[in-house]
């Protein structure tokens, strides 16, 4: 099947975004991150919502969170737009995940396992280009140059939420918001759980037998 529907689940640090990205690249479909469509859909009009703001942008300079309507109604709106799309970080709760229900029929679930140490170890150990944002890691893919991007020639960061304890704090977030997703979705036939431990041509070659043999 062309342009296949593919949800994406895992924690922080497990390889969602390289992933999708290689998704996005290999079936020719959208990568719909939630990110990415609230600044598509900034300007969108809400005032029929009865919400505080009129915009997505109002609450983003604002600083506030988004309210789950309001994203609900971007993501679907996003996908939409798309002739097949991989969706990562969405839906991060199980009110989103009913309400995904509403919205498109899904052809794949990959969830991608990672132990909490090891998602620890990768997180704590990320650096990213403040420049073009792309991702190193100071053991697992370093830059050819220390501190500098091999992309753009940017300096490499190491972000403020990446020290150990925000990340454990992130983790917990995750599990206490998004694993009970997972297990909304485990025991569907279109679910297919991968280990994301392996090397990332392994992880790579699973996703990829999965996603063929649900739309084949």
């Amino acid at each position: 099947m062309s342009n296949p529907r593919i949800l994406i689940l895992g924690p922080p640090g497990a390889g969602k975004g390289t992933q999708s990205a290689n998704l996005a690249e290999e079936y020719g479909v959208e990568h719909v991150t939630t990110g990415d469509a609230l600044r598509a859909n900034k300007d969108m009009d809400i005032s029929d919502m009865d919400t505080e703001y009129d915009t997505p942008r109002e609450y983003m300079e604002a600083g506030d969170l988004v309210p789950d309507a309001v994203v609900n109604a971007i993501v679907e709106e996003a996908l939409s737009q798309a002739d097949g799309f991989v969706l990562d970080g969405y839906p991060r709760n199980l009110d989103q995940a009913e309400q995904l229900e509403g919205m498109t029929d899904l052809d794949v679930i990959l969830s991608l396992s990672v132990s909490r140490e090891e998602l620890v170890d990768r997180l704590t150990g990320r650096r990213v280009c403040d420049d073009c944002g792309a991702n190193f890691h100071v053991d697992f893919n370093p830059p050819e140059a220390e501190g500098v991007c091999d992309e753009c020639g940017g300096d490499l960061i190491h972000r403020e939420d990446d020290n150990e304890e925000s990340v454990r704090n992130r983790l917990d977030v995750f599990d206490e918001n998004t694993a009970p997703v997972i297990d909304h979705y485990d025991d569907r036939e279109d679910f297919v759980a991968v280990d994301g431990e392996q090397s990332l041509d392994a992880v790579w070659s699973d996703i990829q037998d999965a996603v063929d043999a649900h739309t084949a």
